[in-house]
C-alpha cells in the first residue's frame, strides 16, 4: 500500500488535498480567471480588436473544457489527480508565456488554448473530484473551504492591475508563467487519489456497515452509487447542469466583461475597476465561508436556486449602475451568489449520485454547462458591438440567469437515493 507523506497521529489527509485545493484555486484566480477581464480590456484598447472576437476566444477556450470534460472524468476516476495537475500546470505556464507574445488574433487564440488545456487538467475540475473522493459527511464544508481560494484570488486581483499599469501586460503574463511553475508543481504533489489506496477512510471517520452487503450499488455509509448510465437516466442529472449552465450565463460574461463595462461605459479606470472585482470577490469568499456553515445542513436545491437570484439582479445593479453604491450591491449579490452556489451545487452532484464515477458524470454535465459559458460572453459581446454599450446584453442574461432558478427547484431526488433512505429508515431484519 502507498506511503503519505509523514502526518502528525490520527490526522486525516484529506484535510491537506482541501489546503491545495484552496491554493490552486487561489493561483488561477488571481493569475487567469479574474485577470482575464483586465487582458480583455487592454487588447481593446491596444490592439483595437473587436469585443466579439474576443469573446469568441473566451468561448472556445469554454468549449474546449467542456469537450476535455469526459476525457478528464475518466481520467480522474482511472489514473488520480497527481500526475493530470502536475501536466496542467505546465500547459498552463507555457500558455501563459505564449500570451506575453503574441502580436495578432491568431496568437491570441492559440495561448488561450493552451491556458484552457491547463486549466482544465489542474483547476476546479479535478480538485473538486478528489476532495469529493475524501469525503462524504463533510463534503460541502470541504468544497466550500477549497473553494475560497478563488475569493481570496480575486481579492488580491488590484496587485495583477497594479502590474500591469506598472509593468505592462506582456511582463505580468510572463511572470505569472515563472510563479505558476514555481508554486503549482509542488502543490499537484499533495494530491492522492482515494483514501483507501492509503490506508485512511471518508472523512477520517471509522467505516460504517453496508445495509446490504448483497447490494453493490451501496457506497459509503449507506450512501447510493449511480454508474455514468444510470446517472445520465435522471431527471436531476440535466436539471443541476442546466441550472449551472445558467449560472454561468452571467458569471462568464462578467468574468470577460465585467471590466471593460465598468472602465468604457462606467467611466472608472482599470484600477478602480479591479477593485470593484476585489470587492466582489470578498464577497464570494463570504459566501464560501457561509457554505463551510450550511452547506450541509440545509437543503442545497434551495441554496441553488436562491444564489441564481442573487446573480441576476446583481448583474442588473451592474448594468444600470449609476454611483459607487450600485456597484457594491452589484459586489455583494453577484460575489456572495457565487461562493455559496458553487461548492453547494457540486457537493449535491456527490450526494445524488456517489463518488465511485464522480468525474465522469461531471464531465458530461460540461457538455450541458458550456453552453452557458459560450452564450454568456458573446452575447454580451456581440451587443456591445451593435449598440456601443453592454446594457441589452447584460438585461438579457440577467433575466435568464435569474430564471435558472427553477431548474434547481425542479431536481427531484433520484429514485436509488431515495431507496438508500428508506433503508436506513426501515433496515433489513
Amino acid at each position: 500500500m502507498p506511503k503519505l507523506p509523514f502526518l502528525p497521529k490520527n490526522h486525516f489527509y484529506g484535510w491537506n488535498i482541501v489546503g491545495a485545493g484552496m491554493a490552486m484555486q487561489f493561483l488561477q484566480t488571481l493569475l487567469l480567471n479574474q485577470a482575464f477581464g483586465a487582458y480583455i480590456a487592454l487588447l481593446v484598447e491596444e490592439r483595437g480588436w473587436s469585443k466579439t472576437s474576443l469573446s469568441g476566444a473566451a468561448a472556445m477556450q469554454s468549449v474546449e473544457a467542456a469537450f476535455l470534460g469526459p476525457l478528464l472524468g475518466w481520467l480522474v476516476d482511472k489514473l488520480g489527480p497527481r500526475a493530470l495537475i502536475t501536466v496542467g500546470v505546465i500547459m498552463w505556464a507555457i500558455g501563459f508565456a505564449m500570451l506575453s507574445q503574441i502580436d495578432s488574433i491568431g496568437g491570441f487564440y492559440v495561448a488561450v488554448i493552451l491556458l484552457a488545456i491547463g486549466t482544465s487538467l489542474c483547476g476546479f475540475f479535478p480538485v473538486t473530484v478528489t476532495i469529493i473522493q475524501w469525503f462524504s459527511k463533510n463534503r460541502g464544508r470541504a468544497l466550500a473551504i477549497s473553494s475560497m481560494g478563488m475569493g481570496l484570488g480575486g481579492m488580491c486581483i488590484p496587485l495583477i492591475g497594479w502590474s500591469m499599469d506598472t509593468f505592462g501586460w506582456r511582463h505580468t503574463a510572463m511572470a505569472s508563467s515563472a510563479i505558476a511553475v514555481l508554486i503549482g508543481v509542488p502543490l499537484a504533489t499533495v494530491f492522492r487519489r482515494r483514501p483507501e489506496d492509503y490506508g485512511q477512510t471518508i472523512d477520517g471517520l471509522p467505516p460504517q456497515p453496508k445495509l446490504n452487503e448483497n447490494d453493490a450499488s451501496e457506497g459509503v455509509n449507506g450512501q447510493a452509487e449511480f454508474t455514468t448510465r444510470e446517472a445520465l437516466r435522471t431527471s436531476a442529472f440535466w436539471l443541476i447542469g442546466l441550472g449551472h449552465g445558467s449560472a454561468l450565463l452571467v458569471v462568464t460574461a462578467i468574468n470577460v466583461h465585467g471590466i471593460t463595462h465598468m472602465k468604457q461605459g462606467l467611466g472608472y479606470s482599470l484600477s478602480e475597476a479591479s477593485l470593484v472585482i476585489t470587492l466582489m470577490t470578498f464577497f464570494q469568499l463570504g459566501g464560501n465561508s457561509l457554505g463551510v456553515w450550511i452547506g450541509d445542513r440545509f437543503d442545497k436545491r434551495r441554496i441553488t436556486a436562491f444564489c441564481m437570484l442573487m446573480h441576476g439582479v446583481g448583474l442588473l445593479f451592474l448594468t444600470y449602475s449609476t454611483n459607487i453604491a450600485m456597484l457594491v450591491v452589484f459586489a455583494m449579490l453577484h460575489g456572495a451568489a457565487w461562493g455559496l452556489r458553487g461548492p453547494a451545487m457540486q457537493a449535491m452532484r456527490a450526494d445524488y449520485f456517489g463518488r465511485n464515477a464522480i468525474g465522469m458524470i461531471m464531465g458530461l454535465s460540461a457538455l450541458i454547462t458550456v453552453v452557458g459559458q459560450i452564450i454568456g460572453p458573446m452575447l454580451a459581446g456581440a451587443f456591445a458591438d451593435y449598440t456601443g454599450n453592454y446594457v441589452t446584453g447584460f438585461t438579457i442574461l440577467a433575466v435568464m440567469g435569474a430564471a435558472g432558478a427553477g431548474f434547481f427547484l425542479a431536481i427531484k431526488t433520484p429514485e436509488q437515493v431515495a431507496r438508500a433512505k428508506m433503508a436506513k429508515s426501515y433496515p433489513p431484519v
